[in-house]
């Protein structure tokens, strides 16, 4: 289940997916929340329009807009893991076609954003003065960066493992997991793609070593 800000549970079992475990605990962050410390909000925006484009409930409209598909955010069959209220904000901002900005600027997204920033700087991941990744927020990255390499296709990867992809990884990860659907919707650029060349991050990570001695990985599969 995606949650709303960062959990924290005790060590020992069995490592969840999209952790990364200390001598002393484990830290658990969802796709979303990966992405605000890696890329800030543009970062976390995509990563809630790709989840609910795998759902089928989001799609790209005229070049770099979006819109709902008119599928519900429910999808069929089994009961599917519930939205996390960042997601449901940017589907509340699709009531009519737009930009990729237009749904950061959304009210509804903005305090969604708020939210989410105000619990990793409770956990200790993010300064409020000056704004910044801490050290703890470094060493996490670096261990998920080190568990979800850049995959080089869609094959084998859960829903839950392409968005943990695209929060890591950002552009690159996009080119590889939905290109067309992140070309057309305006969350790469179209030089960038036509040109086959490397992405840039909006956000650089930094550095960072040591203190995570475990990370746990995420698995399988969507449609572009």
């Amino acid at each position: 289940m995606w949650s709303r800000g960062v959990r924290r549970h005790g060590g020992g079992g069995s490592r969840p997916r999209g952790c990364a475990m200390s001598a002393d605990r484990t830290v658990r962050l969802k796709p979303h929340e990966v992405a605000l410390l890696r890329g800030g909000p543009r970062a976390a925006v995509t990563v809630a329009v790709v989840a609910l484009h795998l759902r089928g409930a989001v799609e790209a409209g005229r070049p770099g807009r979006l819109r709902t598909s008119g599928a519900s955010t429910e999808a069929a069959g089994q009961a599917p893991p519930p939205l996390p209220p960042l997601a449901e904000a940017v589907y509340a901002a699709l009531g009519r076609p737009a930009g990729p900005a237009d749904v950061l600027d959304h009210a509804g997204v903005r305090s969604e954003l708020a939210g989410l920033r105000a619990g990793l700087k409770s956990a200790g991941f993010l300064r409020a003065l000056p704004p910044h990744r801490t050290r703890a927020a470094r060493r996490l990255l670096d261990a998920l960066d080190a568990e979800h390499p850049l995959p080089t296709s869609r094959r084998g990867l859960s829903t839950s493992g392409i968005l943990m992809a695209v929060a890591l990884h950002g552009g690159p990860a996009l080119h590889v997991l939905v290109p067309r659907f992140a070309l057309r919707a305006g969350l790469v650029a179209r030089a960038e793609v036509t040109e086959d060349r490397g992405f840039h991050s909006r956000s650089p990570r930094g550095g960072g070593t040591g203190g995570v001695a475990y990370s746990c990985g995420g698995g399988g599969g969507g449609s572009d």
